[in-house]
């Protein structure tokens, strides 16, 4: 049980009970300490400097996240903190990295549809973020699950030490589910931790193809703008289930290599 500190409409000080131990926020915790070991695997994350969320189940003013100091391969259930969008740590050891609190704890207020919000430096995406023009071409067929699903964040401001960058991270956000965010990384969000995983794993895996078939030298071709978006729906359409089965193959394969991801 852990205790929320909020303001009441009579300006007092009220303490709020939070049972953090129910199954579904178990399973959140689960979930997304998975996503962050499967990710240091692939190597998605840069040092320790990275962060994913995810909401708390049952608690839309909650949010799920990794804390200062911890790589992704460290990354355990019980270690995963629990937070409110005011910066306390309502369950669990440490603290969170400051501006994973300011951008995750501002997505998740501003923008409720977003029930996980992963952010990385992963290096093939990263890249695209960093050089002229629209990062993604849409000539490869991985790359058009994003069609219509991307915004760019074209004025990098620096570390987001403050409400205000987060604000302006949302906003750019809007209602597209990747951002990238140029000079910096990537923002990943889905409407649960599975699609979220699902859609970081395929968007390096684009990104990477593009990158080598640019290195070529050769002119891209890019698919239609119908064929883009024809395909770009059926992959919507079969994307949750998709995601869940692939999340759930993460997990079996942790699993046998090291279950300790569920302590």
């Amino acid at each position: 049980m852990a205790h929320e500190l909020n303001i009441g409409k009579d300006g007092k000080t009220h303490l709020r009970n939070i049972d953090v131990d129910t199954p579904e926020i178990r399973e959140a915790r689960v979930d997304l300490a998975a996503c962050l070991r499967a990710a240091a695997k692939l190597g998605l994350e840069e040092g320790i400097c990275n962060h994913f969320s995810a909401v708390v189940p049952g608690h839309p003013d909650l949010f799920i996240v990794n804390r200062l100091g911890w790589a992704f391969e460290e990354a355990t259930a019980s270690s995963l903190l629990i937070c409110d969008f005011a910066g306390n740590v309502l369950a669990g050891d440490g603290e969170p990295e400051a501006t994973a609190f300011y951008i995750h704890a501002r997505l998740h207020k501003m923008l409720p549809r977003i029930g996980a919000a992963f952010h990385t430096h992963m290096p093939n995406a990263t890249a695209l973020s960093m050089i002229e023009g629209e990062p993604l071409v849409w000539a490869g067929q991985t790359a058009l699950k994003f069609y219509g699903r991307t915004a760019v964040d074209e004025n990098y401001g620096g570390l987001a030490l403050d409400e205000s960058e987060g604000d302006r991270i949302a906003a750019t956000l809007g209602d597209n589910d990747i951002l990238f965010m140029k000079n910096h990384g990537v923002m990943v969000c889905g409407p649960n931790i599975a699609e979220a995983w699902d859609d970081l794993y395929y968007l390096e895996r684009a990104a990477e193809v593009q990158l080598k078939a640019m290195s070529s030298g050769r002119k891209l071709l890019p698919v239609s703008q119908q064929t883009a978006q024809q395909t770009a729906k059926l992959m919507r359409d079969g994307d949750p289930e998709s995601a869940r089965m692939h999340l759930q193959s993460i997990k079996r394969v942790l699993d046998r290599q090291d279950p300790s991801y569920r302590n």
